[in-house]
């Protein structure tokens, strides 16, 4: 029996008139996005039609999930908010605290006792709450929706950027901030500008080594970091229908390397059969007398391009294993010219570790497929030339794969088995390196592989690949292996090759686990104590920020303009800070501080214009906030890509910077620092991006006639006497005018609860 399953038949008997209303007021087919997104107005039966790309629009999502990095943040605001309960179902996972090292079993004890604190606000905020608690050890977030929570034709939001993994079982799942979780949970619209679509049509069929993890890597290449932006990528055709919904989950988990909204495909007998497979029968059949609703009309696939704002044909028969980096996953590689391409960058051509699970692939057809490779390395009496490690995405897929010898598989092969986390795709991995600092190369099955992402090296040339392919070029010790055409030399001096990968979608025995670590909330938690300690470096019960003067700001100081890629890793760093992700004090003082200094190229050195001397980042910024001064941050292209935390907003905010003037921002970080009531603009000219000196003082006006569409003056005082004025454009609509008129969105929320 499902979770929510009550709220899911609510959701499926209003469908068919929504989907219809829509379409009348659309006066044409409509594609599926379109159809999920038209049922889920927060107005209820849709009366008009709203222009992609350009229309705000107000949803009813109906679920949300949060990690245990990010829901900290999301439910100290919550608190604030003056609810007895959330008002939609909601669950919080524990898997980002917990640091691979040795082993699963010590690693999972060492994070309980380290966290403790943070795990127990957790659970008792969400036994007070109704909120769902997913222990530590349980899975990794979008494993464990996936398996329990995701149902075709919903909506949710979840306070991780990899959300769209649900879109696997035809779900529009977006990530957002926590704020935005935080209106949600509250009651309250959910507001997102109307997403444009990109239809991706898959035709033929995987085979060999390709798998769905090849589909994403290629069109990462083909879209690139920002391709995506303020768009949902919709998944059809024939090849579509021959993956499987774990597969499909892959590809739409790492749209987000993209930077599109979400991703989705249709319906299918694959996601029924996923269904049914965990324990969700009920799902099933009722999705199916509604799955005329969970795919886009006929005419739409007739003829796509007529109905998508962008269309990209891929041939799965003739699509080739990709390899994506380093630093950056679009830097897309047919497995055909990666050796090639090592080769002519002078990147290190010996692997040092392989690393296979995570959120994006960690399913029991992913453990499968990665196994039968790395039995070869025991049967062909290979030796295995990397470190391997193995992150099971869930608790269920954990137990199942160790029923099933497929564990012992990989511990056979030299591998080690990590905790059910995040572990090392998010730099939550104490890596054991004779020298931090050199040159190596790591390949992973994750989603991400900035520079410092997995290790904290910039050094390491992180590389992103498909499990099988992963464990191929463990095996090999070489990034110059291509396990489709080459041999290997075993210990017995022969020369053997290794046969494609076979895997098997759905266990034969079925999934099967003692303790998935769930825990319900009380039934009524009014007596319930939410624990934080006033004394605790870890958790921070908040003060809502100050509202806008209702002035113009004057005499803003340049904290720092970030040259090139400016990641929400760089502006609020994960790894060993994750620690302090509910308590804002103790981790703004990672604001920035792997963001590049135009000025002399460093890191978390900028000038601070009080005393003329250089210093760190959020030190030079304390300082302007203890002098009663404001600040600018500048920003380069896509500023924010990457994860979805808002930290990386509430840090600024909280340290006394107003405004974040860049060329471009990525979707979910814009929002964010909409939320905390900070001045997200653009260089109306990118070019004048060049005009921002280091001594600036800086002048916002406008303000007092602040109206959507109208962009603000920036003035520039230079140390020279002399002055230049432009153009800075934003996004605000009305009522994100007013988060910022209140302080913040939390502000307007407390004021109507205490109306």
């Amino acid at each position: 029996m499902a979770f929510d399953f009550d709220m899911i038949q609510r959701v499926y008997a209003n469908l068919g008139e929504r989907v219809e209303a829509a379409r009348q007021v659309v006066g044409r087919p409509l594609t599926l996005s379109e159809k999920i997104l038209y049922a889920h107005l927060s107005a209820g039966t849709p009366t008009r039609a709203y222009e992609r790309g350009k229309a705000y629009v107000d949803f009813a999502p109906d679920r949300v999930a949060m990690q245990d990095a990010t829901a900290q943040m999301a439910l100290l605001q919550f608190m604030q908010a003056g609810r007895p309960s959330v008002a939609v179902p909601s669950t919080v996972h524990c898997d980002h605290l917990i640091q691979a090292e040795v082993g699963a079993e010590q690693d999972l004890d060492t994070a309980k006792n380290k966290n403790r604190e943070v795990y127990d606000f957790l659970a008792s905020v969400s036994n007070k709450y109704g909120i769902g608690f997913w222990k530590p050890g349980a899975g990794i977030i979008h494993q464990v929706v996936i398996e329990n929570y995701a149902f075709p034709g919903g909506m949710m939001i979840g306070t991780d950027s990899h959300t769209p993994n649900a879109g696997g079982l035809n779900m529009i799942a977006i990530g957002v901030g926590g704020a935005d979780a935080c209106d949600v949970m509250a009651g309250l619209p959910w507001e997102l500008k109307m997403p444009k679509l990109i239809g991706v049509k898959l035709t033929g069929k995987l085979s060999g080594w390709a798998s769905a993890k090849d589909v994403i890597l290629r069109v990462a290449g083909i879209l690139t970091v920002k391709g995506g932006t303020g768009a949902i990528v919709e998944y059809f055709g024939e090849g579509a229908e021959s993956l499987s919904a774990t597969g499909k989950g892959t590809i739409c988990n790492m749209g987000a390397e993209i930077g599109a909204t979400t991703s989705i495909f249709a319906y299918d007998e694959r996601m029924a059969a996923y269904l049914r497979a965990t324990n969700r029968a009920d799902i099933a059949d009722a999705a199916e007398a509604v799955k005329q609703h969970l795919r886009s009309d006929d005419e739409v696939y007739a003829d796509p391009a007529t109905y998508y704002d962008q269309l990209i044909e891929i041939n799965l028969s003739e699509l080739e294993p990709h390899i994506n980096g380093p630093f950056t996953p679009d830097l897309a590689w047919p497995l055909s010219n990666f050796a090639k391409a090592v080769k002519e960058n002078g990147w290190p051509e010996k692997l040092e570790v392989g690393l296979i699970g995570s959120c994006t692939n960690s399913s029991y057809e992913d453990l499968t497929r990665s196994a039968s490779v790395a039995e070869q390395a025991v049967s062909k009496n290979l030796k295995v030339r990397s470190e391997f490690t193995v992150t099971p995405g869930s608790e269920l897929v954990r137990f199942t794969a160790e029923r099933d010898g497929l564990l012992n598989t990989f511990e056979n092969m030299g591998g080690v088995v990590l905790a059910n986390a995040c572990g090392p795709c998010i730099g939550q991995w104490a890596r054991h390196m004779d020298d931090p600092s050199r040159k190596n190369s790591i390949i992973t099955s994750f989603n991400r592989n900035f520079a410092k992402r997995n290790d904290g090296n910039a050094s390491t040339h992180a590389f992103v690949a498909s499990p099988e392919i992963v464990t191929a070029l463990a095996i090999a010790g070489d990034l110059t292996f291509n396990p489709m055409t080459d041999t290997l030399t075993n210990e017995n001096g022969e020369q053997v090759k290794l046969d494609e990968p076979q895997g098997i979608e759905q266990p034969v025995k079925g999934y099967a686990v003692e303790d998935a670590g769930y825990q319900a909330p009380a039934e009524d938690g009014s007596g319930v104590q939410v624990l934080v300690s006033p004394t605790s470096d870890r958790l921070q019960l908040l003060e809502p920020f100050p509202a806008w003067e209702g002035t113009d700001l004057k005499g803003l100081k340049l904290l720092i303009k970030a040259k090139g890629k400016c990641t929400t890793d760089h502006i609020s760093m994960a790894g060993p800070w994750l620690k302090y992700r509910g308590h804002l004090d103790n981790i703004s003082n990672n604001m920035l501080i792997g963001a590049v200094n135009y000025y002399n190229e460093k890191t978390n050195s900028v000038k601070n214009q009080l005393t003329g001397e250089y210093g760190e980042v959020p030190a030079v910024q304390r300082a302007y906030k203890a002098a009663g001064i404001g600040s600018v941050v500048v920003g380069d292209e896509n500023y924010g890509e990457g994860s979805s935390r808002e930290h990386a907003a509430m840090e600024p905010r909280f340290l006394g910077v107003r405004a974040i003037l860049v060329r471009s921002f990525a979707r979910i970080h814009e929002t964010n620092l909409k939320k905390q009531g900070m001045l997200a603009l653009t260089f109306a000219n990118p070019a004048d991006y060049d005009k921002i000196q280091e001594d600036d003082t800086i002048d916002i006006e406008g303000l007092t006639e602040f109206a959507p569409g109208r962009p603000l003056e920036i003035v520039l005082h230079h140390a020279d006497g002399t002055t230049d004025e432009f153009l800075a454009n934003h996004t605000y609509n009305e009522g994100q005018i007013e988060w910022f008129k209140a302080g913040a969105a939390l502000n307007l929320i407390r004021q109507k609860a205490n109306a």
